[in-house]
């Protein structure tokens, strides 16, 4: 009997990872960008725009509307190079109460901006982060946010069609306000640069923010979108931009920007 015993336990010790996983209706990766092309306030203010938007009932209707009524999650934030900070580990939410916890880890949280952008290497992390989490979700997608161009590490094209060959879906959030920093370091048409260069996948899009005041409402309405795996039902009006924009366009801009501009002391 005893010998039975260990036999049992051996054989699921030696079971594959993905045969303990929780099933979950999506895996997904909120991947911030902390820049210091952010300034302390917009640090902030993005910070309370994902906590709103992850404690809102629109959200929780969606992720209760799925095949299991329940996701996973995970919060990050990123710059340059392997500058990557968890915020909220790999957490599964299905309840309000689930997500008001992980709302506390995020409004809890406070540290300063990183240096650098690295679009690429916060794309390979987070593709990375989905083989150990625990979860086995019917999808599985990066949104990425940011106000500003890869300018460091590999080319973000060459990350992108990387984790789009690993059945990941790439989801943009571009940052689109303007000050100091982002004429310096940013881009104006930067939500063409994360339609062409960054997203990829099925029903990848970008959704745009032009301003701090609607952040956590666009926040709430891509996270909508992606619970719900239907970013075809976003109106006109909220300027959603489908992966099939093919416009050429120079996807190493970030970088040759920074080229030319590495010698002012305001360095993102």
């Amino acid at each position: 009997m005893a010998m039975r015993y260990l036999l049992t336990l051996f054989f699921f010790a030696i079971l594959p990872l993905e045969l303990w996983a929780r099933e979950v209706d999506l895996e997904l990766v909120l991947a911030v960008d902390v820049s210091r092309s952010m300034s302390p306030a917009e640090l902030e203010l993005q910070r309370r725009g994902y906590a709103k938007a992850l404690g809102s009932a629109q959200v929780i209707e969606a992720i209760n509307n799925g095949l299991l009524g329940r996701i996973a999650l995970t919060y990050v934030e990123w710059a340059g190079v392997d500058s990557h900070r968890v915020i909220v580990p790999w957490t599964e939410i299905s309840t309000p109460e689930q997500a008001q916890q992980v709302v506390a880890l995020i409004d809890a949280y406070y540290d300063d901006s990183l240096r650098r952008t690295s679009i690429s290497s916060a794309l390979y992390y987070a593709a990375d982060s989905f083989e150990t989490n625990g979860f086995e979700g019917l999808r599985r997608v990066i949104d990425i946010s940011g106000d500003g161009p890869n300018n460091m590490g590999a080319p973000v094209q060459a990350a992108r069609d990387e984790v789009l060959s690993r059945r990941i879906t790439i989801n943009g959030l571009p940052i689109m306000t303007r000050d100091t920093m982002s004429a310096l370091w940013g881009i104006p048409d930067l939500d063409v640069y994360y339609a062409r260069c960054v997203i990829g996948g099925a029903g990848s899009f970008v959704l745009p923010v032009f301003g701090w005041d609607d952040f956590p409402a666009a926040v709430k309405r891509k996270m909508v979108l992606e619970i719900a795996a239907l970013p075809q039902t976003a109106p006109p009006a909220e300027k959603v931009t489908k992966a099939q924009y093919k416009a050429p366009y120079d996807c190493l801009i970030g970088e040759k920007k920074w080229e030319r501009n590495r010698g002012y002391w305001q360095i993102p």
